[in-house]
C-alpha cells in the first residue's frame, strides 16, 4: 500500500528542481500521485477498507492545496506538472 524508499527516491530524482530537492511542491505533488495510485489500487480488491479510504481523501485534499498553491504563484511550472504526472483538470 504505501511506497518503498527507492520508488520515493526516485521520484525525488526525477521531479528535483535542483540537485538534492526534496521539498518543492512538483516533488511533494509526484509522491503523493503515487501514493493515491497505490491506494486505488488497493481499493479494487478492498472495496469496505473505510478507514484507508479516509486516509486516501486526505491525501487527495493536501495534493489539491499543494496544486492550487503551484497554480497561484507560478502558472507554467503548475501546467508542466499536471501535464507530466497525467493529472486531469
Amino acid at each position: 500500500m504505501s511506497i518503498t524508499v527507492e520508488e520515493k527516491s526516485q521520484i525525488m530524482k526525477d521531479f528535483a528542481t535542483k540537485e538534492g530537492d526534496t521539498g518543492s511542491p512538483e516533488v511533494q505533488v509526484a509522491i503523493l500521485t503515487k501514493r493515491i495510485t497505490s491506494l486505488t489500487e488497493h481499493f479494487k480488491t478492498h472495496k469496505k477498507d473505510n478507514h484507508s479510504r479516509r486516509g486516501l481523501l486526505k491525501l487527495v485534499a493536501q495534493r489539491r492545496k499543494l496544486l492550487d498553491y503551484l497554480r497561484r504563484n507560478d502558472e507554467s511550472r503548475y501546467k508542466a506538472l499536471i501535464s507530466r504526472l497525467g493529472i486531469r483538470r
